[in-house]
């Protein structure tokens, strides 16, 4: 007779039975209960924890149905030999991990693509105005589509995205920003994060030279080094992006990563003479240039500059942009313009991942934007974003000082502060953040080291507390200096 078992039976909100099951299962697995040990006859177990004995054979007829043990009549019931988990670490150690392949190293070791992402902090970067967004008119649209849902979206999406979209954003783009594209090379993303992954599973090879802007998008640099690619940083200046400066340092690149017209997160344009040179450069080695216009339907000062893809006769553009800003960010509705002859890939890709966003919320995008709803919005929030803007310009000297200075490019819904060398610009961002504020370190999106700032949102400052919260911000930096 095998000696009485030692079991302590989880505490969970399930039967008796289970529970027994699930204390006998864990002994096997951590092998205190070793191949072909015999377990106690039902009676026996059922005496020593004092519970019924159909409790007993509930929870062991579990164990055989799963193959932890064999019963033969007139025998004991045994743990079942070979079993492939038993025994494979002992109980309260761990089994010695197993060695990951260099690609999923590099996904562990990418940084967040976001420190903080509180869009009621003042200062948030990248976060729109929420409680401004027509709210009313968008439940219309949703609740239309509930009711009556198109039974098309419900059996299934073309993996390019729903088509009355594709030639909204089309429609849209060529009229705001001068895009060249046909309905047909707009593919709906999940936003412009997943657009980067797909760009850069499709046109990537391993250990590839890829030239970025530096500082650039955060999430861009993890994409990149997790697909393999060596991230060559290019210095961007007053005029953005250098496409000689670029080949310059990298001769071998064939795939560059650009924000022309509002550069992240300087706020630089880049001119035409280089928006050319880019166009020129892919032309002459067979490049692709990847174009984030990011933030580019707010335009607050001078001349809207137009979509680098649109001066590209030769096809060497992708584009891409996203509704985060426009609408909110939880939509996770964005775009990728993709030159025809990549198409075939791109579709081939995007069906092996994840075919398409939500078809209803798709469908309700697309009716925003027929129906006039999404340019009448795009207009209030230009006036509201350019009077905050204005007023943060205004206001930060006063009460930052003149050795803070904070500017801000044409577009957008962020500024820049910029602080004095030798200030950690993550410290100040802590010390901001214990403030109730929530700005981004600038060194968070540089690839080598640089001049020190804070990124500050204003989409998401209301003008009535925009001094108050500029105190708040050099009471939080006044004390690292």
């Amino acid at each position: 007779m095998p000696p009485p078992l030692p079991l302590a039976l989880p505490d969970l909100d399930a039967p008796l039975h289970r529970r027994l099951y699930l204390a006998l299962r864990d002994s096997i697995l951590d092998g205190r209960l070793a191949e072909g040990a015999a377990l106690p006859s039902s009676r026996g177990l059922a005496a020593q924890l004092g519970v019924a004995r159909n409790t007993v054979l509930a929870a062991y007829d579990l164990l055989a149905a799963e193959g932890f043990t064999e019963a033969h009549r007139g025998s004991a019931t045994r743990v079942a030999a070979r079993h492939p988990l038993v025994g494979a670490a002992p109980a309260g150690e761990e089994a010695p991990p197993s060695p990951l392949p260099p690609r999923t190293r590099a996904w562990g070791a990418a940084p967040p693509m976001i420190l903080v992402r509180d869009p009621f902090r003042p200062f948030a970067p990248g976060v729109p105005d929420l409680a401004a967004f027509p709210h009313a008119e968008w439940r219309r649209v949703l609740g239309r589509l509930w009711r009556r849902p198109p039974l098309e979206l419900m059996g299934g999406i073309d993996p390019l995205g729903h088509a009355p979209l594709r030639h909204a954003i089309a429609e849209h783009l060529g009229r705001s920003r001068a895009v060249r594209c046909d309905p047909a090379q707009v593919m709906i993303m999940g936003g412009s994060q997943q657009a980067l992954d797909l760009v850069a599973r499709v046109l990537l090879e391993p250990g590839e030279a890829v030239l970025v802007e530096d500082p650039c998008y955060g999430g861009l640099t993890g994409v990149l080094r997790a697909a393999g690619a060596q991230v060559q940083a290019v210095a961007v200046d007053g005029q953005g992006f250098d496409p000689e400066l670029a080949e310059r340092q990298c001769p071998s690149a064939r795939l560059t990563f650009v924000t022309p017209s509002h550069q992240f997160p300087t706020g630089a344009t880049m001119p035409l003479s280089r928006r050319l040179a880019l166009i020129h450069w892919a032309e002459r080695v067979g490049g692709w240039v990847i174009e984030d216009d990011y933030d580019s339907d707010f335009h607050h000062a001078g001349s809207p500059t137009a979509s680098l893809q649109g001066l590209d006769r030769g096809g060497r553009t992708l584009y891409l942009g996203t509704f985060s800003k426009s609408m909110f960010p939880g939509l996770r509705l964005g775009w990728l313009v993709v030159p025809p002859p990549l198409l075939p890939a791109f579709v081939a890709a995007r069906r092996i991942a994840d075919m398409a966003p939500a078809g209803l919320t798709q469908a309700a995008m697309a009716a925003f934007m027929t129906e006039g709803h999404f340019g009448a919005h795009l207009r209030r929030m230009r006036t509201l974003y350019g009077q905050r803007r204005r007023a943060l310009l205004d206001a930060a000297p006063r009460i930052l000082g003149p050795n803070l200075p904070v500017t801000a490019g044409e577009a957008g819904l962020h500024a820049i502060l910029w602080l004095p060398a030798g200030c950690d610009d993550f410290q100040a961002a802590e010390a901001a953040r214990a403030r109730g504020l929530a700005p981004s370190p600038l060194s968070f999106h540089r690839v080598t080291k640089g001049c020190p700032g804070l990124v500050l949102g204003y989409g998401n400052l209301a003008g009535s507390s925009l001094e108050e919260a500029l105190q708040r911000l050099r009471e939080a930096i006044i004390t690292l200096i």
